[in-house]
């Protein structure tokens, strides 16, 4: 068995083409019928603001399966911690043995779910965009717009947020690494107004996003959604989108934004598309630059088997991580 560090993690996958596309391979699979992504286990912890969750996919081909646990706790920024953390269990698909414990403090899931979003823009964005938007200005903010400078060459990007510290930080930052224009909106309407992709990325209870605000030729990827009491685009939004594309129907419609719209009986299931449809060619992704899209992405096992599998191979490769056992 390996133990790796986050700091060999890191070392080893990034923002790079072979995550992308394992990533969307990931997907692919599971539109095919060629993975098995099982129900979120999902535990929420009201006294401290928290939750865990546990996920997990076999992928066809694949050497391994991942076991994801992440959790995220909204009073640890104000303890000096990182929201989220979370480890990856690495079990071998021939076997069922151990093969590794990454142990990434939720690196490989802000990862993954920037590489989602990522996949989510080149399938349902505009080929040419000038400026994007991102509600949020954490953890997921960042790595969204990473993801976004992927697909898509952007050179404005505005962003709101209601800690004022934790924006100014995000434009210094964002600024710096990804050489784009970031400005403040004074509010979360000016971003959506002025933006051709916006990327929501709050973990709002309450929506603030609402369907007048949509334009023609937008395209917004919201990820906050990941358990039935979030969310953040009012229902009607996804009714006024001319194309909806969920990582996990099944799954969205239990705990993402698919699932207030459907409960309010605005959308029907079969309406909407899976990503993985989009990524393997079985569906169109955007058709006209003036449909307006929306993706609800809430973190689907394959996604986590995939990069963990490739961190894993990389690791191997690179001589990193330490073993234990015969």
């Amino acid at each position: 068995m390996t133990l790796l560090s986050e700091a060999e993690i890191r070392d080893c996958v990034g923002f790079d083409p072979q995550a992308l596309a394992a990533i969307a391979q990931g997907f692919s699979r599971l539109a095919q019928g060629r993975a098995f992504a099982p129900p979120v286990v999902a535990i929420e912890i009201p006294e401290h603001g928290g939750e865990v969750d546990i996920k997990t996919a076999y992928i066809e081909g694949l050497g391994s399966v991942a076991v994801k646990v992440a959790a995220g706790f909204a009073d640890n920024p104000a303890k000096g911690l990182p929201y989220g953390t979370g480890t990856m269990v690495m079990i071998s698909a021939e076997t069922g043995f151990l093969q590794a414990l990454l142990v990434d403090n939720g690196y490989l899931t802000e990862l993954r779910t920037g590489l989602a979003g990522a996949l989510a823009a080149d399938s349902l964005a505009r080929r040419e965009i000038e400026s994007a938007g991102v509600i949020g200005a954490g953890s997921q903010a960042r790595y969204q717009m990473r993801g976004l400078k992927m697909v898509r060459d952007f050179k404005r990007l505005y962003v709101y947020g209601p800690i004022p510290e934790e924006v100014s930080r995000y434009v210094d930052d964002i600024e710096a690494e990804l050489g784009v224009e970031v400005v403040v909106a004074t509010t979360a309407e000016s971003v959506v107004r002025r933006s051709d992709v916006v990327v929501c990325a709050t973990p709002a209870r309450e929506p603030y996003l609402q369907a007048q605000w949509l334009h023609p030729g937008l395209h917004v990827t919201a990820m906050g959604a990941d358990m039935p009491s979030k969310q953040e685009l009012f229902a009607e939004c996804l009714a006024r989108a001319e194309h909806v594309v969920c990582d996990s129907v099944s799954q969205c419609a239990a705990i993402g934004e698919l699932h207030h719209a459907l409960d309010a009986g605005l959308i029907d299931e079969s309406a909407v598309d899976e990503l993985g449809e989009l990524t393997s060619g079985g569906k169109p992704g955007r058709q006209s630059d003036d449909e307006i899209t929306i993706c609800d992405l809430t973190g689907v096992g394959v996604q986590d088997t995939a990069i963990a599998r490739l961190a894993y191979e990389r690791a191997i490769a690179a001589g990193c991580g330490a073993s234990f056992g015969d």
